[in-house]
């Protein structure tokens, strides 16, 4: 099907804009940009940079996709933005592409939503399913997994990892990485228990999450040291993927330490 573009906005050339996409009002698509078939502009979009946006994507106005990173060293190199299919970009959302001190691209998966502000930075890595509430602030370098969902007005400090299916309370300030299927709350955020409702949702199975649920009190018990609750964990679950998967996340490391849950007051 022929794409739709409102006379207001500007196409430059060297676009590639897919079958069947409409861009409304004053929109401004750079030379290096492709837009997917499918994909919805409302008004006021700015790509910049060179930025590839998946199939289906939906773009409110004000958002500022693909433009240069905010880092200081950033001297004009050819970086990149890639947003992959049926992303959800609400209003005044920004995106950075990635810098040559990074990986040089800032990567976001499939059906990923980004509420009004939101904010991901250079060299960010987002896999699918990803949800990004009101004001989210990611800083650079961040790893985030799929299905992860990160609440209102939260920040994450560079470097730091998400696991997949893990939750983020609203305005949390979080400095280490969270394990999969961990829920983390406060500043600075601490590890509050697992994100049990969204694995329901999910569709893992009762056993599946009793099973992390055991492993995640033995994990963080106070009867030995993390080391020695880490080996009693992987023993007592050598086949369990979801256990096994966790302990991977941890044992993987990364440039910033774990949330751990917070110190028991005294009595």
């Amino acid at each position: 099907m022929t794409s739709t573009i409102h006379p207001s906005s500007i196409i430059e050339d060297g676009a590639v804009i897919g079958d069947d996409v409409e861009i409304g009002p004053f929109c401004h698509i750079g030379p290096q940009v492709t837009l997917g078939a499918g994909a919805r502009l409302r008004s006021h979009v700015v790509i910049g940079g060179n930025t590839s946006v998946g199939a289906n994507a939906r773009i409110y106005p004000f958002a500022s996709l693909g433009l240069a990173p905010q880092h200081l060293k950033y001297r004009g190199e050819d970086t990149r933005l890639v947003i992959g299919a049926n992303c959800l970009i609400r209003e005044s959302v920004t995106m950075n592409a990635g810098t040559v001190q990074g990986r040089s691209e800032t990567t976001v998966g499939d059906n990923c939503s980004f509420f009004t502000g939101a904010h991901v930075a250079h060299d960010c890595v987002l896999g699918s399913n990803v949800t990004l509430i009101n004001n989210v602030m990611l800083a650079g370098h961040c790893v985030v997994g799929d299905f992860a969902t990160i609440a209102g007005g939260s920040g994450i400090h560079q470097f730091t990892r998400v696991g997949h299916h893990a939750y983020i309370g609203g305005l949390a300030a979080v400095e280490g990485d969270v394990i999969p299927f961990g829920m983390v709350l406060g500043n600075r955020a601490y590890l509050s228990g697992l994100n049990v409702i969204g694995m329901k949702r999910a569709g893992f199975s009762r056993d599946a999450i009793r099973n992390v649920r055991k492993a995640y009190r033995m994990l963080f018990s106070d009867d030995l040291t993390f080391k020695e609750n880490m080996e009693e964990v992987e023993a007592e679950y050598p086949e369990d993927p979801l256990v096994q998967d966790l302990m991977t996340f941890i044992r993987s490391g990364g440039d910033r330490a774990l949330c751990f849950p917070r110190p028991a007051r005294p009595a």
